[in-house]
């Protein structure tokens, strides 16, 4: 048996290298827009802003898991691009993903969009649906709300 050699990692977009940049951005493109079939423009400008923080996984040094959290106008905090490889799904790493999301939105509301069928895995981290299910690139999802 391998031993665990999963790296929990976070940093602003200025302080990635080009290469973790080149994997992240690899990861995205994978899952949501090849599996996922959502052609949509991944690359939105919000990875720049100064206060986005990207959180990963990185396994034997490649990015397995990922999200980013973003600041909002209104003062609270968004969770987005929650996004895990295939082959590391049910391994626990979008958990850690998450308890690291929520350290870095601390006290502030925040939100997200959810896969619909990902509902329940948000419940457990205190987030519950906000507003009606919609389509986003015909996959259906539900807004969803923390504090």
């Amino acid at each position: 048996m391998r031993p665990n050699t999963d790296e929990l990692r976070v940093a602003s977009f200025a302080d990635l290298d080009t290469t973790t940049l080149y994997r992240l951005l690899e990861l995205r493109c994978t899952v949501f827009v090849v599996e996922q079939e959502a052609a949509y423009l991944d690359i939105d400008g919000r990875d720049l802003e100064p206060a986005t923080r990207h959180v990963w996984v990185a396994r034997y040094g490649v990015p397995v898991a990922y999200l980013r959290v973003l600041g909002e106008p209104d003062g609270g905090m968004r969770v987005g691009r929650v996004v895990v490889a295939k082959e590391a799904r049910g391994s626990g790493v979008a958990g850690r993903l998450m308890d690291t999301a929520l350290e870095l939105v601390g006290a502030r509301p925040s939100v997200l969009d959810a896969q619909s069928h990902l509902a329940g895995f948000y419940g457990r981290y205190g987030y519950t649906v906000s507003g009606p299910g919609f389509l986003e690139d015909g996959i259906p999802h539900v807004p969803m709300a923390r504090g």
